[in-house]
């Protein structure tokens, strides 16, 4: 008798093992920045952002195990969008404006002179613009689980870049379809390429100059391939929104509070990374310094050359060809 029970006991918590396990979740999380630490033994805050929330779920004991591809090891950075609408990718630290062409609106997160500070980013996550943005986000099968603007700026091999005749004549890598209209309405020629593609585009003579966020200048030694570089300073003319997202089918799938637990992780390196992007445009400024390139600043002038040229290029294109185009651009330039 007691051997039976015994057997029925063993059988029992067997069975049970088995019903827990299948509620253990393993989540693949994917980007394009390094995973390793840098000169300063820092992280890039992209690679950071994600680690926090990967970190935050395993101290929530919800039975989710997230694994972190760094480095484009997955995927290749404008190859991360698909899979997430269709859940083959859980979760991505992804610069929306990489998803443009099936969704243009996103063009309106990389907008030459629509935010202009950090704190002028922040009240952007509340704009009607960014709801917009969000309702298609979610439309098309992802879910925003961190929201962050960073901030960004030039540089050159060959020539300092602070007002549009600077760009003349250069052949320049801008994230997004709105920066390369209004550089190519300065005089600029166009090569397009991911930020972990610009220091080779340098090295090879294929590119004389990038604008990119503070944190890829640094994370990518591009400090070694310039000799001018333009940081955000008190006139920014580049910031984009690179929100950590997640497959819509993949938190679907998870009980109510697993995505509690994920959403209050999302949170979590959403308030990490509000108080680095000040940090990041000074690391900037320290790495190129430290390694001997030059740094200027645009003046209120110069970012008003550039903003008149946006007008006439980028704004004006995505008001007219893209869908409620128009009403996002009022939106976003009502942001005060």
């Amino acid at each position: 008798m007691f051997k039976k029970i015994s057997l029925y006991f063993t059988a029992l918590v067997l069975v049970l093992s088995t019903v827990g396990s299948a509620y253990a979740v393993t989540l693949k999380a994917s980007h394009q920045w390094p995973g390793t630490p840098r000169a300063d033994g820092s992280f890039d805050p992209r690679h950071e952002m994600v680690q926090i929330i990967a970190d935050e779920v395993k101290k929530a004991n919800v039975d989710i195990d997230i694994r972190i591809y760094p480095a484009k090891s997955l995927y290749k950075p404008k190859e991360q969008w698909k899979p997430m609408t269709t859940g083959q990718l859980d979760i991505s630290a992804f610069p929306l404006g990489y998803a443009s062409k099936f969704h243009p609106e996103f063009s309106a997160t990389l907008m030459p002179g629509t935010v202009k500070n950090h704190d002028h980013a922040l009240r952007f996550n509340k704009s009607p613009m960014m709801t917009e943005i969000k309702k298609i986000i979610t439309g098309a099968g992802v879910v925003v689980l961190s929201d962050a603007w960073l901030g960004g700026g030039f540089a050159s091999k060959t020539k300092c870049i602070r007002n549009p005749s600077d760009v003349k004549g250069q052949v320049m890598r801008a994230a997004g379809k709105a920066f390369n209209q209004m550089l190519e309405g300065a005089g600029a020629g166009i090569q397009s390429m991911p930020s972990s593609e610009i220091y080779t585009g340098l090295q090879t003579g294929v590119l004389t100059g990038a604008n990119t966020s503070s944190g890829s200048f640094v994370s990518y030694k591009i400090y070694e391939q310039v000799k001018c570089a333009t940081p955000p300073g008190k006139f920014g003319l580049w910031f984009m929104y690179e929100p950590i997202l997640m497959s819509k089918k993949s938190f679907d799938a998870l009980s109510k509070k697993q995505q509690k637990a994920l959403m209050k992780a999302g949170k979590v390196a959403e308030k990490y990374m509000t108080a680095q992007v000040a940090n990041l445009d000074k690391k900037f400024e320290d790495a190129y310094r430290d390694a001997g390139v030059e740094l200027v600043y645009m003046s209120e002038k110069d970012h008003a050359a550039w903003i008149e040229i946006a007008k006439k290029t980028s704004h004006k294109a995505f008001a007219e060809q893209v869908p409620g185009g128009a009403k996002l651009m009022e939106m976003a330039l009502a942001v005060k």
